[in-house]
C-alpha cells in the first residue's frame, strides 16, 4: 500500500500545476477525488481523445475518480461542503478570490473542517498588479527569466521552454509542501493553509544557478555572462551527443577520448577556471574534434575515460534507450478504453509504501455515483440529482 493509502483528497483543480500534484498523491495511495463541472475540465478538449482523455489529460488525472458536478447550484454546494468535511486535502487553483465568491471562504472552510491541509495554487500569489490576472505557463515563463536563460546564445533572442515548465515545477511544489503539512499535522494535530504560486516556484527552481549573479547582493554582475555562448550539443558524422567535464580528471579523460591530450597542459584550460574562463573556445574544439567520430565511437570512448556524456534522443527514441530500458522508467499497462498506456513510472521508489500507476484516467463523471454513495446519499437522491442536472 502507499504511504496515502488513507487519505482522501478533493481535487478542484483544472489543467496542469493542481493536478500534476494531485496526481502524485494518487501515486502514493490517495483517494483522490477529481470535482469537475458537468460538461468537463478544459483539458479534456485539448488534443485528439481516447475514451474521452486526451493524452496530456490522462497523465495528469490518472488515477483519480471524477465527480461531474454543478456548483452554481445549492445542491451542488452541499455535495462539495460534505466532501470537504471529510477530506484530508483540499486543493484548488482558481484565481486568488473565487472560491470565496463561490461560496467557499477559506475561514468557512477551516471552521467546517479544522485538520484540513488547504491548498491554494495561483499563478502570482495574493498580492500585486498580475495577481487578478489569467495566467499559462508561458506567462510564466516570461516573468521569472526562464527565457532569458533559454536565449540564443548568438542573437540574444528569448526563447520558451518547449514544455509547460512552470506549471508542473509548481505540480512539484506542491506535492512536496503537501507533505510537510501532513507530517506537521501528524505530529499535532493541526490542519493549515498552503498558498504557492506558480511565480514564486518557478523562481525558486531556476535560483541556485541561473540567477548567479544576482546572488551576492554587493557583487551582482548580468547572470547571463557565465552562460556562454555555445550549448554542450556536438555533432557527430550522424547525430548529436553531449559531454562535459568539469573536474580536473574528466577534463583529463575528455583530451584522452579524443586523442587530443596536448590540451592537458594548455595554459587555457589548466584549472575549471581556467576552463570556465575560456568555455567558448574550449567548446569549439571540442565540437571540432568530436565531429571527426561517429555517434557510437565517441561515445564509447567517453565511456572508456569515464567522461559524463550521452547521446541527444529524440522522443521516438527513448523508449529504446538501453539505460531507460533498463531502469524500467516507463511502464506500460493495459486498461478497458485505452488498449496498451505508456507512463512514466514514479520516480521515486520506496521499499516499504510503493508509488505505482494504480488506474487510469477518469471518464466524465465515472465515479459520480459511488461518491455520492460513500457521501451517504441514497439511490433516490441520487438519482433526482442527476435527473436534476447538479450531478452527470
Amino acid at each position: 500500500m502507499g504511504a496515502f493509502s488513507d487519505l482522501k483528497v478533493v481535487d478542484l483543480t483544472s489543467m496542469v500545476s493542481g493536478p500534476v500534484a494531485a496526481c502524485m498523491l494518487a501515486d502514493q495511495g490517495a483517494t483522490v477525488i477529481k470535482v469537475e463541472p458537468v460538461h468537463g475540465e478544459q483539458m479534456r478538449y485539448l488534443g485528439p481523445a481516447l475514451n474521452g482523455a486526451p493524452p496530456t489529460f490522462y497523465s495528469c488525472n490518472r488515477g483519480k475518480q471524477s465527480l461531474a458536478l454543478d456548483l452554481k447550484s445549492e445542491a451542488g454546494k452541499d455535495i462539495l461542503w460534505k466532501l470537504i468535511k471529510e477530506a484530508d486535502v483540499l486543493i484548488q487553483n482558481f484565481r486568488p478570490g473565487a472560491m470565496t465568491r463561490m461560496g467557499f471562504s477559506d475561514s468557512d472552510i477551516r471552521s467546517s473542517n479544522p485538520a484540513i491541509i488547504y491548498v491554494s495554487i495561483s499563478g502570482f500569489g495574493e498580492q500585486g498588479p498580475y495577481a487578478n490576472q489569467r495566467v499559462y505557463d508561458p506567462v510564466i515563463q516570461a516573468l521569472s527569466g526562464a527565457t532569458d536563460i533559454q536565449a540564443d546564445r548568438q542573437s540574444g533572442k528569448p526563447a520558451m521552454f518547449r514544455v509547460i515548465m512552470a506549471d508542473k515545477v509548481a505540480s512539484l511544489t506542491a506535492a512536496q509542501a503537501i507533505s510537510t503539512a501532513l507530517y506537521h499535522r501528524e505530529r499535532t494535530g493541526e490542519g493549515q493553509d498552503i498558498q504557492l504560486s506558480m511565480l514564486d516556484s518557478m523562481l525558486s527552481f531556476l535560483w541556485p544557478e541561473g540567477m548567479g549573479g544576482l546572488t551576492y547582493q554587493e557583487n551582482e554582475y548580468d547572470p547571463s555572462i557565465g552562460s556562454g555562448s555555445m550549448d554542450l550539443v556536438f555533432p557527430t558524422q550522424d547525430g548529436y551527443i553531449t559531454a562535459g567535464a568539469i573536474t580536473d580528471a574528466e577534463w583529463r579523460g575528455m583530451c584522452a577520448a579524443l586523442n587530443r591530450e596536448d590540451l592537458i597542459s594548455d595554459p587555457r584550460f589548466i584549472t575549471a577556471r581556467d576552463r570556465g574562463l575560456n568555455g567558448d573556445e574550449r567548446k569549439r574544439i571540442m565540437a571540432d574534434e568530436i565531429s571527426k567520430w561517429t555517434r557510437v565511437e565517441i561515445l564509447e570512448r567517453m565511456r572508456q575515460y569515464e567522461v559524463p556524456s550521452a547521446p541527444l534522443l529524440k522522443r521516438t527514441e527513448l523508449l529504446h534507450n538501453d539505460q531507460i530500458v533498463a531502469g524500467q522508467s516507463i511502464e506500460t499497462q493495459t486498461w478497458e478504453g485505452y488498449g496498451e498506456v505508456r507512463q512514466a513510472k514514479p520516480a521515486a521508489k520506496y521499499s516499504r509504501t510503493p508509488s505505482k500507476l494504480r488506474a487510469p484516467a477518469p471518464k466524465l463523471g465515472e465515479h459520480s455515483k459511488p461518491v455520492l454513495s460513500d457521501l451517504g446519499f441514497s439511490n433516490e437522491e441520487i438519482e433526482r440529482l442527476f435527473a436534476n442536472g447538479v450531478v452527470k
